[in-house]
């Protein structure tokens, strides 16, 4: 059995535990806004990128805290997918909000950094450059929806230090 299947056969928790993958999901509810959820989970992340920052994480520490929020993001967005019976649901933002802290990531957070990180990621996540169209496309599951943004937040990181 190959492990996309296996992840598919994750139960629906139960209504408790549903409502917080469904907070958890959403970015605080901010998925459910009518326009542009995924540009307002993004700016939703810059604040958080600065909590990080203050967290003063050495580079080991901040990418053993993003890998564990990346990895815990998957199930989440995976079981939501289900839940609203569409795996990438315009709901689910918290798939943006990994990527933006990705694309954040080890950059000193100045009003000028964090401005071009959040257009750029924007910019990137729209456009979805290699391999990210890819895991959009083949990939329908929470693997896939948080995927695409992790690698838009890759390639932000890396032109946002090249342009400052």
């Amino acid at each position: 059995m190959s492990p996309a299947s296996r992840f598919n056969k994750i139960r629906l928790p139960e209504d408790g535990v549903r409502s917080v993958i469904t907070f958890l999901a959403t970015g605080a509810y901010v998925g459910l806004v009518p326009v542009a959820p995924g540009t307002v989970a993004s700016l939703l992340a810059l604040p958080l990128l600065l909590l990080v920052e203050r967290l003063a994480l050495p580079a080991a520490g901040l990418a053993g805290l993003l890998a564990v929020v990346v990895v815990a993001a998957i199930p989440v967005c995976h079981l939501a997918g289900r839940a609203y019976g569409d795996a990438d649901s315009r709901k689910i933002v918290l798939d943006e909000i990994c990527g933006m802290l990705v694309a954040g990531a080890l950059i000193p957070p100045t009003a000028r950094s964090l401005a071009l990180t959040f257009l750029l990621f924007r910019l990137l996540d729209i456009a979805k450059p290699f391999p990210a169209r890819l895991i959009d496309r083949r990939v329908k599951n929470g693997l896939g929806v948080v995927a695409d943004d992790v690698v838009a937040g890759l390639y932000t990181n890396l032109l946002a230090r090249v342009l400052a």
